[in-house]
């Protein structure tokens, strides 16, 4: 296994990953119920610039030249400029000014926004290493305090934080889920 940054042309497969961590969520960022549509905006994001989706905010891990899991990951300063073009589409598409989307990260935290491994590849460390390795990215990056959200109902992912050092400092609300806001 290694990990290296994203490319546009990992946007399908990219898609489905995101999709599988964030489930009702997706619907929230893409304004899509039907599965096909969801995969669909979700990649378009993916293979655009300057979104809190893009390739450009991600690493994936490969497996014999597979992409077996993704880490989407920004600072908290630049959320709200990253989340720009998503409530954008999302108020036309809704003809609604008044759209936003809640707010995830802290401003001062660098953000694992989503991470995901695909189930075939489970259990064999690739979430953890796939942290670890934004973790090392974000102290390269002089960024001293790396941050995440876990629902709270997500023992499993949960455990795995709390192994790798996170601890819950407060809960939030995301797409009216409550999750748990972990630092390390």
């Amino acid at each position: 296994m290694y990990i290296r940054n994203a490319k546009p042309e990992d946007a399908d497969k990219a898609a489905v990953l995101i999709r599988l961590a964030i489930k009702e969520i997706a619907e929230t960022l893409t304004g899509e119920t039907e599965e096909e549509r969801i995969l669909s905006v979700l990649s378009y994001f993916f293979k655009k610039s300057g979104n809190r989706i893009s390739y450009e905010n991600t690493f994936v891990s490969v497996h014999d030249g597979e992409i077996s899991g993704l880490v989407i990951a920004y600072h908290g300063k630049d959320a709200q400029d990253l989340d720009a073009p998503i409530v954008g589409q999302l108020r036309r598409k809704r003809k609604d000014a008044s759209i936003t989307l809640d707010k995830e990260s802290d401003v001062n935290d660098f953000y694992l926004d989503t991470i995901s491994v695909d189930p075939k590849f489970q259990g064999k460390g690739i979430g953890s290493a796939l942290i670890q390795y934004v973790e090392e990215y974000a102290k390269q990056k002089g960024y001293p305090r790396v941050s995440l959200v876990v629902e709270n109902v997500n023992e499993g992912a949960s455990r795995l934080y709390n192994k790798l050092g996170y601890k819950e400092i407060k809960t939030v609300m995301i797409s009216g889920y409550e999750f748990g806001y972990l630092v390390k």
